[in-house]
């Protein structure tokens, strides 16, 4: 039982239920009561959660861009009322559900709503029994198919604890092995512009990343994330295991998840800042549940929607730590991490709310050459996928296009048959209803610059979001479907097939009343994909709803080696008649 400080009205109560003022032995998440009253209810009160506990109460010169409108912005809040009677009787409890985020929490009553808050009481602080404790581990396929990256976050810096993973294969016989790990952070100073360094700024923590190197193909691991002390003793994290990715080539089963603007949610019902991801737990849950039938994820941009709200990666990184900690997660850079003006990158648009990337590029692996450039290849058994950034220049002439067309055409497609192209904003094509207003069905200048690479390298898919919906094409090229067949495809490849998978949770978007003839499948809902490689011959793609985890899309593709080499328009390479 955790109890609040003196009141500042007159009869206000707060108290918060949980185990003790310290919370859960050894764990990562706790469920709080919180229990309140005053004698002058209203509709208008409302309970927030802060962590570090200590907070300043009132309004700011520049307050935060979205209320509540506190110049410490709370991790979340509820309504009071949200709990039965408040109104009628003065008093009310709710639960909320606490990560350990690194810091104590305190739990405050406020009046006055969220844009005229007015603070009536509160709580004692109370933490986790180690509020630095490493916690949720995220994987990522290395820059080699036989190496897997670890990454996680505590309070431990460098000075006070060396990080390290332990792990070794399952069943295997030998010893443990312990890889140390690197230690970043970022600072309120390498945010770009607001809120994200003023009223949206947290501390990180500090994130560590170890690498498990020279794994045997689709052998199990098991490993665990620790910190050694300065006296010799440990803090470790919870063990895992995970399978080791198939070699370049391997011809095995092999399973695929892609979708994005995925964001985050509260389980215990409470309001967040940019709290419009209405789907978000859905897709989660539905991954969780199916966790044995998928083997590597692909996040294509707009992972939390933090916007310039530190504390909410944290969020984010609890919430899918179930899936990262036992598949890779390879992640895009979308708008919402990327954006801010005069940064660099191609939009100057302020979506990231100031975060500028960094954030992301330091909660997540990514097997890029530059951090700061987000584009990178993942090369998974019979796949090659290409990774690119849409939130830098992708058009002729620029670096990333070099890397485009490397990845491209480096592949060996008798060994690596399904060539996946994957970009955050759709590069190809949409009926989205804002991209059919300005007459393109894509991003300006999307597949202008890239539309003859991927048919030159007969790309199979190109995967995008931001769209928060879901789209299929036919096999494309240059706005012409070039067959007519929609869900078995056989034979000399003839074009892409574009796929919008947004519908990962974030608020959905509405299409064009008028269908492209392009346009096979669309879906106003909330899913994901799934691609299933049985041999090198052998493709089936299923759109799934994260609803209920039913296909609801579907194609397959046959093949073999010599239909890919098959010559069609703008993918021949010059010939010659000499013998």
């Amino acid at each position: 039982m955790a109890y609040w400080r003196r009141p500042l009205a007159d009869r206000a109560i707060m108290s918060t239920c949980s185990s003790h003022r310290s919370l859960s032995v050894g764990g990562d998440t706790e469920w709080v009561t919180v229990k309140y009253g005053w004698t002058s209810p209203s509709v208008d009160d409302w309970i927030a959660v802060f962590s570090p506990a200590d907070f300043i109460s009132g309004t700011c010169p520049n307050p935060a861009r979205d209320p509540p409108l506190l110049c410490t912005a709370p991790i979340k809040y509820q309504y009071a009322n949200y709990s039965a009677n408040y109104i009628y009787w003065g008093k009310g409890s709710v639960r909320f559900q606490l990560i350990n985020q690194r810091y104590n929490f305190s739990f405050a009553l406020f009046t006055g709503g969220l844009e005229n808050p007015k603070l009536i009481a509160v709580s004692e602080p109370i933490s986790f029994k180690n509020p630095k404790a490493p916690v949720f581990p995220r994987l990522a396929q290395g820059k080699t198919h036989d190496e897997m990256a670890v990454t996680w976050t505590s309070g431990y810096d460098i000075s006070e604890a060396y990080p390290f993973v332990e792990w070794g294969a399952v069943g295997g016989g030998q010893p443990a092995a312990r890889s140390p790990a690197g230690t970043l952070t970022f600072s309120r100073g390498s945010m770009c512009g607001e809120p994200a360094r003023t009223v949206g700024w947290r501390e990180p923590g500090f994130i560590h990343t170890a690498f498990m190197r020279n794994l045997w193909p689709n052998k199990e691991y098991y490993y665990k994330i620790g910190h050694e002390l300065q006296d010799g003793s440990v803090v470790w994290g919870k063990p895992y295991t995970f399978r080791a990715p198939p070699s370049p080539g391997q011809n095995s089963l092999q399973r695929v998840i892609v979708f994005g603007d995925m964001g985050k949610a509260e389980r215990d019902g409470s309001n967040e800042f940019a709290n419009y991801q209405p789907g978000s737990l859905n897709t989660t849950d539905t991954l969780v549940k199916d966790l044995d039938n998928y083997d590597i994820v692909f996040h294509i941009g707009d992972l939390p929607y933090a916007n310039g709200y530190i504390s909410q990666w944290d969020q984010f990184t609890a919430q899918v730590a179930p899936i990262t900690a036992k598949r890779p997660y390879m992640i895009a850079s979308g708008n919402h991490e990327r954006d801010w003006p005069n940064t660099g990158g191609f939009f100057d648009v302020k979506d990231s709310g100031g975060e500028c990337g960094v954030p992301a590029e330091t909660y997540y692996y990514y097997p890029a050459e530059n951090r700061a450039r987000f584009w990178y290849k993942v090369d998974y058994g019979m796949f090659r996928f290409c990774v690119a950034d849409s939130e830098h220049d992708w058009r002729e002439g620029t670096p990333q296009h070099a890397f485009i067309e490397r990845c491209l055409s480096t592949v060996d497609r008798k060994h690596q048959p399904w060539l996946v192209f994957a970009a955050h904003r759709v590069l190809g094509y949409s009926s989205n209803d804002w991209y059919a207003m300005e007459g393109s069905f894509e991003e300006p200048e999307g597949r202008e610059s890239l539309q003859k690479l991927w048919q030159k390298y007969r790309v199979d898919i190109a995967f995008f979001g931001h769209v928060h919906n879901y789209e299929r094409t036919c096999p494309v090229y240059q706005s012409r479907c070039m067959t007519s067949e929609k869900s078995h495809y056989s034979g000399t490849m003839n074009g892409t097939i574009f796929v919008v998978a947004g519908g990962g949770g974030s608020h959905l978007s509405d299409y064009t009343t008028a269908i492209p003839r392009w346009s096979i499948f669309r879906d106003r809902d909330f899913g994901f994909v799934k691609l299933t490689a049985f041999n090198h011959s052998s493709l089936l793609f299923e759109y799934k709803r994260s609803s209920d985890g039913r296909v609801y899309d579907s194609f397959t593709v046959d093949r073999d080696y010599r239909d890919v080499l098959s010559c069609v328009h703008d993918s021949c390479f010059p010939t010659t008649l000499a013998t």
